[in-house]
């Protein structure tokens, strides 16, 4: 047996090598010094899928070694995890090995978890689930007091919901998120927040509309709406979409128009490239665009994408790999400068670094 467990002691030494590295990797395109958002030492990610492991006919939770992965090792606590995650692994162990109906033929379970105390966990198996497994997991369910979902080759059995929701702390106001199982959501909670309350302050007193591509459930998009007269973001997943109009009932806003287009889409669309039976009631000419928010996936914008923000006054510029943002700024440095630069410490322990640029057009 292993506890996954970190050593916190030289968290804030590995932190300032990493803000480091940033500024040197930057320092052909700025001499600012990155703003650094730490994360919680322990407990900060809200979201993990563990390996089952079956052997003696029992379930145990267990992860790989990175590059090892002919035998995985058995874990009994995961303390980057939430406090909530850590408190249901043992409760949802106890119950699956008392069930054969729930530990046959299971691989993998799920937890996500909000920093507002919502849960849900997910039962992947490699076989069909049927009324005996709804009956065991229901009262797993009833057991834990959070909802269970299940899922197969083409099969998801959802016995109560399949999303949790979110409420954040911004500044004086909360915010509601309905965050679905299986979507994209920021693992970090508190680093989340951070990002948020930044891009809310490099945003205020901006004015005009603001255009955001890659917006999934409105994380950012809700906050800042507040900024801007009108707002009108863009994302491809139809779930995260679904997501987000939700989420925009639910925090009462009223200046936020959300279409399903890829950002690719998008360009072509505003280029007048070709028209978008999506965009039938959106009149993109009415659109005084004063700043574009891009969050882009790892590969960061595509050229024609690049080109296109290219045209924006203010470009907040949101980036989960600095190799692909650092390849995007060779052109956009061209017509714009950096006038803030935030590193975001989204994985702890990791290589991995989180960026927030504002770049505004000399």
């Amino acid at each position: 047996m292993a506890i996954h467990r970190v050593n916190t002691e030289d968290y804030r030494d590995q932190l300032q090598q990493k803000a480091e590295r940033l500024k040197q990797a930057y320092r052909e395109y700025t001499d600012l010094e990155p703003e650094v958002f730490p994360s919680p030492p322990v407990h900060y990610r809200l979201r993990a899928e563990f390996k089952v492991w079956q052997e003696g006919g029992r379930a145990h939770y267990a992860m790989y070694h990175q590059g090892e992965y002919k035998k995985p090792f058995i874990i009994e606590e995961f303390t980057v995890g939430s406090e909530l995650i850590n408190r249901l692994m043992p409760e949802v162990l106890e119950v699956v090995n008392g069930s054969e109906v729930l530990r046959k033929r299971l691989f993998s379970a799920e937890f996500l978890t909000t920093l507002s105390g919502d849960a849900l966990i997910t039962l992947i198996y490699h076989k069909k689930l049927d009324d005996e497994w709804v009956a065991e997991a229901r009262a797993l369910q009833d057991k834990l007091g959070f909802p269970v979902l299940g899922r197969s080759r083409k099969q998801k059995l959802v016995l109560e919901r399949d999303y949790v929701t979110e409420r954040l702390q911004i500044g004086d106001r909360t915010y509601s998120y309905k965050q679905v199982e299986g979507s994209f959501t920021q693992p970090n909670g508190e680093i989340c927040r951070a990002m948020i309350g930044w891009a809310k302050d490099v945003c205020t007193d901006s004015g005009g509309d603001l255009l955001e591509l890659y917006c999934g459930n409105g994380n950012f998009t809700i906050p800042l709406c507040e900024h801007f007269d009108k707002v009108l973001a863009t994302e491809i997943s139809k779930v995260s979409v679904n997501a987000a109009q939700e989420n925009i009932r639910a925090n009462s806003v009223t200046n936020l128009d959300i279409v399903r287009l890829s950002s690719e889409e998008f360009t072509q669309a505003i280029d007048k490239v070709r028209p978008f039976r999506r965009l039938k009631d959106i009149d993109l000419d009415s659109y005084d665009f004063s700043t574009v928010l891009v969050d882009p996936p790892r590969a960061g914008l595509d050229a024609d994408t690049c080109a296109m923000v290219a045209r924006f006054p203010r470009i907040l510029y949101i980036s989960c790999n600095p190799e692909t943002q650092l390849e995007n700024l060779k052109a956009l440095s061209k017509t714009h400068s950096v006038e803030r630069f935030a590193l975001f410490d989204q994985f702890p322990y990791t290589d991995h670094t989180e960026l927030g640029l504002l770049l505004v057009k000399k």
